[in-house]
């Protein structure tokens, strides 16, 4: 088994406009903690996590009233205007404490049941894999294509479908490298692994818990809410 070291980045700069509420997303009230408080819990308590690096908006009036997770190597950098920059921005000051070769693990913010297992399963499967990959789902239900108009033209077979979710673990020099290369191509990517597959990479999936949802929508954080709450069962 692999004895590189592993850190978390999480994205935080993001505006959560689909949400239509008074704060980002990762901000809002989630069993009376902010969600990225849940968050980062699940990232900092676990044992083999060296740190964790968070890419804020400038300016950002939340951060300092946020409770932090005790006895966390928790650091903060400016994040960019999406969440590729942010990301690259994060491994950038990250590179300062952890060498090229080391795992890193992207999670969204605004992921906050990620199960303990989960981050198991992914650094027991990957931190011996040549490229890395990234939690997922196995697609359940039928996919239709449609036009502009609404109207379904196709259906989609199902079958090698995932939604992708986080976090995604690659090595911290060959994802900042991806990364830059996709933006100098112009391309903003909304996932990491597609900057590794851009660069030819072939990641991983690795199935995880479908309870790892991302806070969207606001029905989302009732939803979000419910899963923790039979987790900590």
């Amino acid at each position: 088994m692999s004895s590189l070291r592993f850190w978390a980045v999480v994205p935080a700069a993001g505006a959560g406009t689909r949400m239509s509420a008074t704060r980002p997303k990762q901000y809002l009230t989630l069993l009376d903690a902010p969600v990225i408080a849940h968050t980062l819990q699940r990232l900092c308590t676990h044992s083999r996590i060296s740190g964790v690096m968070v890419a804020l908006s400038p300016g950002d009036p939340y951060w300092a009233r946020l409770p932090r997770p005790a006895g966390c190597a928790l650091w903060t950098v400016e994040g960019g205007e999406e969440r590729c920059h942010s990301v690259l921005n994060a491994l950038r000051e990250l590179a300062a404490r952890a060498a090229a070769e080391d795992w890193v693990l992207v999670h969204d913010a605004a992921r906050p049941c990620l199960r303990r297992a989960d981050l198991d399963v992914l650094m027991d499967t990957l931190c011996d894999h040549p490229v890395g990959g990234l939690l997922g789902m196995p697609v359940a239900d039928t996919l239709k294509r449609t036009d502009a108009l609404g109207r379904v033209v196709e259906t989609v077979p199902r079958a090698g479908l995932w939604r992708a979710a986080t976090p995604q673990m690659f090595r911290l020099g060959a994802l900042a490298e991806a990364l830059q290369a996709a933006l100098d191509q112009g391309l903003l990517v909304t996932d990491d692994a597609s900057a590794m597959e851009l660069a030819g990479w072939r990641p991983l999936m690795v199935e995880g818990h479908p309870d790892n949802i991302k806070i969207t929508r606001p029905q989302d954080l009732s939803l979000a809410a419910l899963y923790l709450g039979q987790q900590a069962k």
